[in-house]
């Protein structure tokens, strides 16, 4: 696990060829209970590492899409899973929790339901108002921008740009951690609003 710009947070990532950007999970060190965000496999070390921080309390799934490792985490470890409320009905996994907009799971883990992505009700998380986790709609293909998803991968793009716009207007930002691609570690909001305005 990579450490991030805080010191309650670290990162591990696969580089995807197909598309040539990296798939990114996230763990928030929390007193409540340690979350991870978007799990792909650990290695033996990155599982040693999260074993020395406490272990995991929860796994938050932004989308079906991403998935990826938390079953056999959540076996491994007892984690709950919470995901979309949006995708309740057809989730290919046993959940604990349906997220649904202005949920906050623990203190400080502030939850924002987009529409028009690719599913229904995908996740973006806000920790202490300040780092936004991203799922699938926003994401980063080239280092220091950001872009949403093609229009061919869109349920509705007017509701998509719609969602990245709300989310645009949140002033206080600083750090955008994308699920995929290359994260923003200065002046999140700056560029949330540059994306925005481009759409």
């Amino acid at each position: 696990m990579k450490s991030l710009h805080r010191p309650d947070m670290y990162t591990w990532s696969i580089f995807d060829r197909d598309r040539n950007m990296d798939f990114n999970s996230y763990v928030w060190i929390c007193p409540e209970g340690n979350i991870l965000i978007d799990p792909l496999a650990l290695s033996h070390y990155d599982f040693d590492r999260l074993n020395s921080f406490g272990g995991a309390a929860w796994i938050i799934i932004t989308n079906s899409d991403h998935i990826r490792a938390a079953k056999g985490i959540a076996h491994v470890t007892g984690a709950k899973i919470a995901a979309p409320l949006g995708e309740k009905e057809t989730f290919p996994i046993a959940c604990d929790r349906w997220l649904m907009d202005g949920d906050e799971l623990v203190p400080g883990l502030q939850v924002f339901a987009l529409s028009g992505s690719k599913t229904l009700g995908e996740l973006t998380l806000l920790i202490e108002g300040k780092t936004l986790i991203t799922g699938d709609l926003i994401r980063a293909p080239k280092a220091g921008s950001l872009t949403i998803l093609p229009d061919d991968k869109l349920s509705h793009k007017a509701d998509a740009v719609a969602s990245v716009r709300r989310i645009a207007a949140i002033d206080s930002i600083e750090t955008v951690l994308v699920g995929d691609g290359w994260s923003i570690f200065r002046n999140g909001s700056d560029r949330l609003k540059e994306l925005a305005a481009t759409l």
